[in-house]
């Protein structure tokens, strides 16, 4: 018996085939594909004078301030021209608008979901040009560039705090300037996803506590060709399969607009939720906590990050491959227990890690590295602590305990924030460096104990997760979906409460 989550992968996208549609689109695609580039590159190219004109000879002051006059209204409908040309050159020969679009005192903010890829562009025609939010490394772009000059767009370094702070303030300003900026257009994902699960939407759009219009975008079409995610299908690739079709359909609909509470107006993160959960509804897909952090997604319970595909999970796959046996492997993290227990030192090279499991293969240790650590370097403890906890070596209790004694670093049996940092990063393999709202819930539990930590893990709501979901649902009481037995994968579960259902 397992835990099992039924919430679909949101980063994953295969275009599927079969070998007719698969020999047909080869065939369309030759004829189509340079035919369709070339016409969207041209109009996409004569972009580039109409967006340098709108501001030319205009002081950076008077480019600060909304663009009035006949510079919005010649090159706005220009442009409007142009961009419908470019999609309509590669395939959209429709677009297809349900709802109203609201005006801009009505709802200063569109908020646009799923984000799909670079081709959902499409609804800037649709709701007539509104500024975005751009990275700053696209303003070198060519053509791109000029582009986001053209909209006004406000800019923002993820880089730079500061950067990050200005671009706050000039949303905050813009969209409470009592409709002396157009409307904002935001895709708060802030990532693409294969649209099946709507993921943790980001605060920007919500930050001003102004309404928004929810906006959905449909591909109705099959194959679904649009999506470029973390994996799976390529921008190109997406780019190929869609120009190869004789058409691709889409549908923009606007929501009504959304106002928000006063409690929604103080927490934008409370905002946020609450529109993704009703855009989720709409889309009918599951609203998630899911997030893309640096370049891998990640599952966000209270402040803790966890990849979506588990360090640990990976490690017995590549072991499994290589031929060691669930016996072997729990052997070799018992060793590793006992050597930290005697003070050997837990980082070890590739090498070592190699001779350490028994690995022909350098490169597969080195993989096994990748998987937890930067370079060629790993802290053991997180790989023998979070093996045992996703396979089931140990019990949750017992891995706690070990955890302790490793992690309560003044050994007074009391926790800091930092040696709870450390624990959880070794328990679920991978770093955690914003651990307060959890240091949180254990100090006010009384003493941060060995026992109040179990308890914490036992008993709150957000972090018994952690046990049942997270660490549980890579094993099963007989066989994990790697394939190596789990003889004692009940022990991660006695007594934490969770719902256990058959495996499909």
């Amino acid at each position: 018996m397992m835990w099992k989550t039924h919430t679909p992968h949101p980063f994953v996208h295969e275009v599927k085939l079969t070998a007719a549609r698969r020999i047909r689109g080869m065939i369309l695609g030759v004829v189509l594909f340079p035919v369709r580039i070339t016409l969207a590159t041209l109009f996409f190219l004569l972009m580039w004078p109409v967006a340098r004109l709108r501001l030319a000879g205009l002081s950076a002051a008077e480019r600060a301030e909304p663009v009035r006059g006949w510079r919005w209204w010649l090159f706005h409908h220009i442009m409007l021209f142009l961009s419908r040309a470019v999609f309509f050159s590669v395939g959209f020969l429709w677009i297809r608008v349900k709802g109203r679009q609201a005006g801009l005192k009505e709802a200063p903010v569109l908020v646009v979901a799923p984000h799909s890829g670079f081709l959902d562009m499409l609804v800037l025609y649709a709701t007539g040009l509104p500024i975005v939010v751009s990275r700053a490394e696209n303003c070198r772009l060519p053509v791109i560039g000029a582009l986001l000059e053209f909209n006004q767009s406000l800019i923002v370094s993820r880089k730079d705090p500061q950067s990050r702070k200005k671009c706050v303030s000039q949303i905050c300003e813009r969209v409470t300037s009592d409709a002396r900026w157009p409307q904002m257009l935001m895709f708060p994902e802030g990532t693409t996803t294969n649209g099946r699960a709507l993921i943790k939407f980001k605060p920007g759009a919500f930050l001003a506590g102004v309404p928004v219009q929810p906006v959905l975008l449909h591909y109705p079409g099959e194959p679904d060709t649009v999506r470029w995610t973390w994996k799976g299908q390529t921008w190109l690739g997406a780019l190929w399969h869609t120009t190869s079709q004789i058409h691709t359909s889409v549908t923009v609909e606007f929501l009504p607009v959304y106002t928000p509470s006063p409690d929604e107006k103080q927490s934008p993160e409370l905002y946020a939720e609450n529109v993704q959960k009703l855009m989720a509804e709409a889309l009918c897909v599951p609203a998630t906590d899911y997030v893309m952090e640096g370049r891998s997604p990640d599952k966000k319970l209270g402040n803790l990050s966890l990849p979506l595909e588990p360090p640990a999970q990976e490690t017995l796959r590549l072991l499994r491959e290589h031929g060691l046996t669930s016996a072997h492997v729990e052997a070799v993290m018992n060793h590793v227990i006992d050597s930290c227990h005697s003070g050997q030192s837990s980082m070890v090279t590739a090498d070592h890690l190699a001779a350490l499991l028994g690995l022909k293969d350098r490169k597969m240790a080195v993989k096994i590295c990748s998987l937890y650590s930067k370079d060629d370097t790993v802290d053991l403890r997180q790989i023998c602590l979070s093996v045992s906890a996703v396979s089931g070596f140990r019990s949750l209790e017992s891995l706690i305990h070990i955890c302790w004694q490793w992690y309560d670093a003044d050994q007074d049996g009391l926790l800091s924030a930092d040696d709870l940092s450390g624990l959880m990063g070794a328990l679920v393999g991978v770093p955690q460096y914003s651990i307060t709202e959890m240091y949180t819930a254990l100090t006010a539990r009384g003493r941060p104990t060995e026992a109040s930590l179990q308890d914490l893990l036992m008993t709150h709501p957000v972090y018994r997760r952690v046990c049942t979901e997270y660490l549980h649902s890579s094993g099963s009481a007989d066989r994990n979906h790697n394939g190596i037995p789990n003889r004692k994968a009940n022990g991660i579960n006695n007594g934490y409460g969770a719902t256990e259902t058959k495996s499909d």
